[in-house]
């Protein structure tokens, strides 16, 4: 393993909620004050939503391109195991150069290994989904977990982007993965029109041809990358920003099954991607929080307020579509000691909503009042990989019942106060809005 150049410098940004804390923005924020060259998307896929608002009034939410493109010579790398989904890139790409962003793929590096998702993944994880009923996981509706998934149970089957450069190949793939996945659902019965729809893709045998030239232009502007161009590019003097995807209360392992991703949001995913590319160097790690806690759809969130949902607008979440309803909850101490001691080592704190603090009328959850009636203050953190472990975690805090500290929280500066002391790190940098200027830098980050 190679040093990187001693003026290489690596930042990540990890979420410690259920998503949706502000990843976007600090990564745009941080690719022009620590003069970023790349920004790495190393998990997740095509279902990320990270905002990026300009002060101009240029809206994108990125999904697959980092959130660093609105900056000139920004590049995105995706690495392997991202999860990539070449059509939904051209869609993507198209509305960025809508705001402004030119050039995106030539400026796009993909990992060969990287798992592909095709219309089979997406419309197979639609129907699994319909099919649970009332005991729906929630879902982004993208296919990426279906991805990972299919890929897991049959091997032979998974399309990596590499393979889309062999039409011979792929085209056995995709149709070996379509006749696997309509053998999946041949004895289910669905009414909803949506989900005959998605079933008549399952058995389209013209579907394989037509996407896979669909997704050629994608393969033909972004070829598929070999570990050592990719090495090359992370080396480069300068600053590279690891951009998670998720928060870590969703993650595979540690996040609350059923209601999880098909992905793992942690320092060591991290510092994972550098090892595979022969890179030996150190990262900061940051955590990335709301001032408040939210969550879309299905699963656990036990200071969910609706008065909150009330008060506290969203423009970028919506309560329609497959995510599910958007829900607003109070700074809970228990979730983030937990998302802390699972996410990994980190060397400071980002926060995002810090002008949500005042007047909002935001309370300090200390602990639950369990089912059997006594407190609790933390989580336990399983050793080992345990979905029983997770279960029984989101069936106690289904029936948890938050306490709360007397008073409201006042301020911006009494919240940070109160997380840097769970937490015993600094928190970096506040955002008191949408836009990169709204910026505020507490305690500098220090190059390590």
């Amino acid at each position: 393993m190679s040093a990187a150049t001693p003026a290489t410098r690596y930042v990540s940004l990890l979420g410690l909620g259920f998503g949706d804390c502000g990843k976007g923005l600090f990564t745009d924020h941080l690719c022009g004050a620590l003069q970023a060259h790349t920004v790495v998307r190393f998990n997740g896929g095509a279902q990320a939503g990270h905002n990026v608002v300009l002060a101009d009034g240029r809206h994108h939410t990125f999904s697959q391109f980092g959130a660093g493109s609105f900056h000139a010579g920004v590049g995105t790398v995706l690495a392997s195991p991202v999860v990539v989904h070449p059509t939904a890139l051209r869609v993507e790409e198209a509305v960025l150069r809508q705001a402004g962003v030119h050039h995106a793929f030539s400026r796009l590096l993909i990992d060969a290994r990287c798992r592909v998702t095709t219309p089979f993944h997406q419309a197979a994880g639609r129907l699994r989904e319909w099919a649970r009923g009332e005991g729906a996981h929630g879902t982004c509706g993208v296919g990426v977990g279906e991805t990972v998934r299919h890929a897991l149970a049959a091997p032979d089957h998974a399309l990596h982007y590499g393979d889309l450069l062999h039409p011979a190949r792929a085209l056995d793939k995709l149709e070996a993965s379509r006749a696997m996945l309509l053998q999946a659902f041949t004895s289910a019965s669905f009414s909803q029109a949506d989900a005959v729809q998605e079933l008549a893709v399952l058995q389209d045998d013209s579907m394989a041809r037509r996407w896979f030239d669909a997704a050629a232009p994608c393969v033909a502007q972004s070829p598929p990358a070999s570990t050592d161009r990719i090495a090359e590019r992370l080396s480069r003097p300068g600053t590279v920003v690891f951009e998670g995807a998720q928060g870590v209360l969703l993650d595979e392992w540690r996040g609350f099954h059923p209601h999880t991703t098909w992905s793992t949001i942690s320092t060591a995913a991290v510092e994972a991607v550098l090892r595979e590319l022969g890179i030996g160097a150190g990262v900061q790690h940051l955590g990335v929080l709301r001032s408040y806690l939210t969550r879309h759809g299905s699963g656990p969130l036990p200071t969910h307020d609706r008065a909150l949902d009330a008060r506290l607008a969203e423009p970028h979440n919506a309560d329609e579509g497959w995510q599910g309803v958007f829900r607003r909850g109070h700074p809970d101490a228990v979730l983030l000691r937990y998302a802390l001691d699972a996410v990994g080592a980190l060397d400071g704190l980002v926060v995002s909503h810090l002008d949500a603090v005042e007047g909002t009328g935001l309370r300090w959850c200390s602990g639950y009042r369990d089912a059997d009636g006594s407190r609790l203050t933390s989580l336990p953190l399983s050793r080992t990989p345990d979905l029983e472990h997770q279960h029984a975690l989101t069936q106690q805090l289904h029936s948890a019942q938050p306490l709360y500290d007397p008073g409201t929280i006042g301020t911006a500066q009494e919240w940070i106060e109160r997380v840097e002391a769970l937490s015993g790190l600094a928190v970096h940098y506040g955002a008191f809005g949408p836009t990169r200027d709204t910026v505020r830098v507490p305690r500098p980050l220090e190059r390590s």
